[in-house]
């Protein structure tokens, strides 16, 4: 059985993910509140955060090559990393408090060095495509291995479609922040191919101006 896929984005009025500076405390408190088995992250977007955030990449120590010893109640984090973008940044994951471990997808065409990287530094790591990863078989490996049973991806627009494109994804959690953004505007859905029928399930203010809306995705037969 696969995963319950959330998709929880912070956007502008006028459905921008980027060029703009969202509520971060508003945006993870909600994402926290699913309380997800996993977050399903880009390595991009993990790759932009620590440019944007980090003063600097800190030197990896010995205890960055041993798997950290956490509460089994928080989330893994899986991130889709085929061309090995990550190398020499996975620990600055690795270290964050709120992350029982990291769990790497790759595919065949994954290189050598990047495999050894992982190996060196025991981190589970799964081959589930020849060139790209296989969403669905990562999906259903996670269930099985891991037990996981519910997702949450508040990842960049790449993923977020894929997962939608797909059939994947189950429900959409959207925290609209009140600006538009305008001719600047990266929209979080412009990369989704089909139309999608959606049910409302919630729609809330959270704080002064903010509407926190939460959409389930209608399966088609």
């Amino acid at each position: 059985m696969l995963p319950k896929i959330i998709i929880h984005n912070s956007i502008s009025l006028d459905g921008s993910l980027t060029n703009f500076m969202p509520n971060m405390e508003l945006h993870y408190r909600i994402a926290g509140s699913y309380k997800p088995d996993a977050h399903l992250i880009g390595s991009n977007t993990i790759k932009t955060g620590v440019e944007l955030y980090e003063s600097g990449v800190p030197k990896e120590e010995k205890t960055d090559f041993e798997k950290p010893e956490r509460d089994k109640n928080l989330p893994y984090w899986v991130i889709p990393d085929t061309g090995g973008t990550l190398k020499g940044l996975l620990h600055t994951c690795r270290r964050f408090e709120f992350c029982r471990d990291v769990i790497v997808l790759v595919s065949n065409q994954t290189s050598a060095s990047y495999i050894r990287h992982l190996k060196e530094r025991n981190y589970d790591y799964h081959i589930t495509g020849k060139k790209h990863i296989d969403l669905k078989i990562s999906l259903k490996l996670l269930s099985a291995k891991y037990k996981v049973k519910k997702i949450l991806t508040d990842t960049g627009r790449i993923l977020s479609s894929l997962l939608l494109n797909q059939g994947l994804a189950n429900e959409i959690s959207l925290l609209v922040h009140p600006l538009i953004v305008g001719t600047t505007s990266y929209n979080v859905f412009s990369s989704v191919t089909k139309n999608l029928k959606l049910k409302l399930m919630k729609r809330e203010i959270p704080e002064k101006e903010y509407i926190w809306l939460i959409y389930k995705i209608i399966k088609g037969d």
